[in-house]
């Protein structure tokens, strides 16, 4: 994982969970495993699909949330040029702002990287993420029509039925312009 400084982050790094404050830090080498275990649990493999290009997430630089000395939740992201792809993004604790709070410090390192834009993929499925997103800023620019059928050809554990027994075929990408 490449390690990103808390030094670019402009705001402390706390939130408030409940009555109780978490805090989030950037991944290191030592949340690998913790981190390859939940890609797996939740998406099948430590490998994401987006756009016809397989990522490594565990590999990627990004934050953990803390909550004490238990790790909550993460996010891994990749820069390239002028845009910062949200890769992977999971919390443990449901509207608790875990999520918002790890998208927040990603937007404040892509900014001082001097990026125009953060985007991501999801599929079309995936209505929790869709409306979290959205929610948060991001707006729908593209969908991919049958693009997960493809991305099975480099990921064959992506299932066929998603959220709510909706077929899962397209991918859908979202943006917010920095």
């Amino acid at each position: 994982m490449v390690p990103w400084g808390m030094s670019k982050l402009s705001e402390a790094p706390r939130q408030k969970l409940g009555k109780t404050v978490f805090q989030f830090r950037p991944l290191t080498r030592e949340d690998r495993d913790w981190v390859s275990a939940l890609l797996v649990e939740h998406w099948g493999s430590p490998r994401i699909v987006t756009r016809g290009k397989t990522h490594h997430a565990d590999e990627l630089g990004g934050f953990v949330a803390v909550q004490g000395d238990k790790r909550i939740g993460f996010v891994t992201c990749r820069m390239d040029g002028a845009d910062c792809e949200v890769v992977s993004m999971n919390s443990l604790v449901m509207n608790a702002g875990t999520g918002s709070a790890l998208l927040h410090a990603v937007k404040v390192v892509a900014i001082a990287a001097k990026c125009k834009r953060l985007w991501l993929i999801t599929t079309n499925d995936n209505t929790p993420a869709l409306r979290f997103y959205q929610k948060r800023g991001f707006v729908l620019v593209a969908v991919y029509r049958n693009a997960v059928e493809r991305s099975r050809k480099l990921k064959p554990e992506i299932p066929r039925m998603g959220v709510d027994g909706i077929p899962i075929r397209d991918e859908i990408e979202l943006e917010m312009l920095l």
